[in-house]
């Protein structure tokens, strides 16, 4: 297998220096998951990566990017020298691009980007070399990092872009250089760093701005700045192609919204298409439109996409279903629902309205009804008005299913006051306040959503709830 980068192939890219030959397989931040023959990058957060540089060589790093050698390290060892390491990953990126045929597709959007990267790759698995972001790489070492690791004979590429500040997601789709970029929703989300949903739509629009010339759009339609985006497409000559509304390119005809999966048929330019996406809830149906109208702009084969899209499951803190056996002799236990990740008011009504349409299991455990229970945690960076859009969640219709809801934060208790008092469970103002208790909330045949923002770090509880039984897949049915 030809290596990732040499180091004559890094040094022509980035304009450094070496005091030796070396070839790297892969790339890496960060020591706990660096593999012999990475190539380790010393970035600058936290912790000065430079610190870990001679642990990095002793764990077999083929080479280390440095801006300085580093104190105890020789300056004959394996050392890509330049002057600064976060502009030399970026030029790694930019080279690792321009040296491979690959089509490259951008998402971003501010709720459902990284399901959609991963609905993405796996509908195009098989039909070609696939190389996606890990996890949620879509920041400003992120995107130059999956960049960077992307192979030579790469066929399809999937970026994820994300941001915070306004001024951040054009530079990053254009460093990707992107056939075609996918905008997934807008949504009030960082609201702390614009003015209004207007000026988050106009920064989600930049990512039109990576688009090579003759490149395609993927947009929502039907949204209040729907307009902004179609604005942008034409303003950078992109062709749009519309998924999500009545009257889109791409529009959900009929479905059958089932508790395991949902069954679409879809409007289509090409005529009726019909998929089947392994969850429930119409946002990732929605979601899957633009997946598909994706594939199809990225000149994959729709039947294979369609096949691919439905092996698709949610990943672990992004709605991921479990079920937590608490009495294997009984087989009884309760579901968990993983959203634990990220949160703002768009993803929170989608997941309420999931957890919604399941069916709690009745005459198991102590109480002997099932229940829907929400334990929600804070949504973060919204803004001046992030009280008033934590306590308008309460009137979200799916809440007239739920039997009780626990919220964590400071400001879920706008939330939690909101809430009628037949369904207003305990608040705390920290998800560890709530682990001496969580035993006591939960029972057999319950089905449990936990969804907050990764700060206020209600993955505690869902670890916490994992431990009280046996936890397996909702799609693992066992051997019985």
């Amino acid at each position: 297998m030809a290596a990732l980068w040499t180091s004559a192939d890094a040094i022509a890219a980035t304009g450094g220096t070496s005091p030796c030959d070396w070839a790297a397989n892969g790339v890496s931040i960060d020591t706990r998951s660096l593999r012999p023959g990475d190539l380790f990058v010393a970035l600058k957060d936290v912790r000065d990566g430079h610190d870990f540089v001679a642990q990095a060589l002793a764990q077999g790093a083929a080479a280390a990017l440095v801006s300085r050698i580093p104190e105890g390290v020789s300056p004959e060892a394996p050392l890509l020298l330049v002057p600064d390491v976060l502009k030399g990953l970026e030029a790694l990126g930019r080279a690792a691009r321009a040296r491979t045929a690959a089509k490259v597709v951008g998402v971003t959007g501010s709720v459902g980007k990284t399901s959609t990267k991963e609905m993405l790759r796996a509908t195009l698995t098989g039909q070609g070399h696939v190389h996606a972001a890990e996890a949620s790489y879509n920041n400003h070492w992120g995107v130059p990092l999956t960049l960077a690791r992307m192979p030579a004979d790469t066929d399809f590429a999937i970026i994820e872009i994300g941001m915070n500040h306004p001024g951040e997601i054009a530079p990053l789709a254009r460093m990707a250089d992107l056939d075609v970029a996918v905008i997934t929703t807008v949504a009030p989300a960082h609201l702390f760093a614009f003015d209004g949903l207007e000026g988050i739509a106009q920064e989600k629009a930049a990512i039109l701005d990576g688009l090579r010339p003759g490149g395609i759009a993927i947009l929502p339609a039907g949204l209040d700045v729907s307009d902004i985006l179609l604005a942008k497409a034409t303003e950078t000559g992109a062709r749009a192609v519309t998924f999500a509304a009545t009257g889109a390119d791409w529009q959900i005809d009929r479905a059958d919204w089932g508790a395991e999966a949902s069954a679409v048929q879809a409007i289509t330019p090409a005529g009726p298409r019909l998929f089947r996406v392994q969850s429930p809830g119409r946002h990732f149906a929605v979601n899957a439109l633009a997946v598909l109208a994706s594939a199809e702009a990225l000149g994959a084969d729709p039947a294979l996409s369609a096949q691919g899209l439905g092996r698709w499951s949610p990943p672990a803190g992004r709605g991921q279903r479990e079920r937590i056996t608490t009495d294997p002799v009984a087989d009884e236990g309760f579901e968990l629902i993983d959203d634990a990740f990220n949160a703002n008011p768009a993803s929170m009504a989608a997941s309420l309205d999931v957890l919604s349409i399941l069916r709690p299991e009745d005459n198991v455990g102590r109480i002997r009804q099932g229940r829907r229970i929400a334990i929600l945690g804070d949504m973060l960076e919204l803004g001046p008005t992030e009280l008033a859009l934590h306590a308008e969640i309460a009137h979200h219709p799916a809440f007239a299913s739920l039997a009780i809801v626990h919220c964590v934060g400071p400001r879920m208790k706008a939330l939690h006051e909101a809430l009628p008092q037949g369904r207003r469970g305990e608040w705390v103002e920290t998800a560890a306040e709530l682990l001496p208790r969580l035993r006591a909330l939960v029972d057999a045949g319950d089905i449990v959503l936990v969804k907050g923002s990764k700060g206020i770090k209600v993955s505690l509880l869902v670890e916490a709830l994992r431990k009280l039984g046996q936890a397996r897949p909702q799609d693992d049915k066992g051997t019985e």
